[in-house]
């Protein structure tokens, strides 16, 4: 059995994750873009909320931009956005024939259809990454949130789990995943409201305006997930159904009452915020845009999530409005 891990897409969450499993010792190759280079040719330092630090010396990290890294791989977790996993299968299907498992830790709900239906004989399995990762000054990665590893239970992960473990990030395995995707999904509907916002989370989620738009982005999900038989999994302290209630709560009183979901490095940003200042495409047509379409095939209506969409649509033509909790209140309530 090939034991090597091969993270293909890797950017701030792989380069995290694949730094973490090689410093515990585990065989990594990471494939990602140019841009990102830059960080495996010098001393990179990985940090977290809870103080952990782990320190890599320069040129230590396999990094290539080559898929014929992949060619050795037991192991490949998948960590690019969601437009990009159609490219990313035919690449593991050209480079990898020896058919690796394929762990897809990717936003959204629908990159395991695509990975099987592109790689029909392949094992997929289903992940999640909760945590945020910013970059706070060169040749540092920083897990902002909280959160752990999870997966789809299933047993072709087993000889990789000490490895994660032994480098701090523990994977849950869970048997009813699609309805953990879905219950992440409600929460990765703020990326795009802190996209808008132009602040960092912690202090967007601390002003009642900009929560009651994520409350009314939460509520037209639940909704679309009733209306499609798809029960939401907890994947928080708060049940599902319980977080519009909980957002639309005065400042001081959310404060008291969700002191976990504030326990956020200051300066930490949503992936699609620094996606809109990068100028690159985001992910808001699979996380708002996947509610859109749920709710129509469910034959409800999602109008808050739809003008989310185009909002942000818009914000990769023109540049990101930063606008107040007030402003994108009134934009998305017309």
């Amino acid at each position: 059995m090939r034991s090597r891990i091969v993270v293909l897409g890797a950017g701030l969450i792989g380069l995290y994750v694949g730094g973490a499993l090689h410093a515990s010792g585990a065989e990594v190759a990471l494939i990602g873009r140019e841009r990102m280079r830059r960080y495996t040719e010098a001393p990179l330092e990985l940090t977290d909320l809870d103080g952990g630090r782990i320190e890599i010396p320069a040129g230590a990290l396999d990094y290539s931009l080559d898929p014929t890294a992949l060619a050795d791989a037991g192991l490949v977790l998948l960590a690019v956005k969601s437009a990009d996993t159609p490219a990313a299968a035919d690449l593991i299907a050209t480079y990898a024939p020896q058919r690796p498992v394929v762990l897809s830790l990717q936003n959204g709900v629908g990159n395991v259809d695509v990975l099987q239906t592109r790689l029909p004989d392949y094992e997929i399995v289903p992940g999640m990454v909760p945590f945020n990762v910013v970059s706070p000054e060169d040749g540092r990665l920083h897990r902002a949130t909280e959160g752990g590893l999870m997966a789809g239970r299933t047993s072709a992960l087993d000889p990789w789990l000490p490895s994660f473990a032994a480098a701090g990030l523990p994977v849950t395995l869970r048997a009813d995943f699609a309805p953990v995707q879905w219950g992440k999904m409600l929460l990765n509907l703020n990326n795009a409201v802190n996209a808008l916002a132009g602040v960092p989370l912690r202090a967007e989620l601390s002003q009642r305006a900009y929560r009651r738009v994520l409350a009314a982005l939460i509520e037209e999900a639940l909704a679309a997930l009733r209306a499609a038989g798809i029960r939401p999994a907890r994947v928080t302290k708060v049940p599902p159904g319980a977080l519009p209630t909980l957002l639309r709560v005065p400042d001081a009183l959310f404060t008291r009452l969700a002191g976990a979901m504030l326990r956020i490095d200051p300066e930490a940003r949503s992936s699609m915020a620094e996606d809109l200042d990068a100028g690159r495409r985001t992910e808001v047509e699979f996380l708002n845009g996947a509610v859109v379409r749920l709710a129509e095939r469910a034959g409800v209506d999602a109008p808050v999530n739809r003008a989310v969409v185009a909002l942000v649509h818009a914000a990769e033509e023109h540049g990101a409005p930063a606008l107040t909790g007030e402003q994108l209140l009134a934009e998305v309530t017309r």
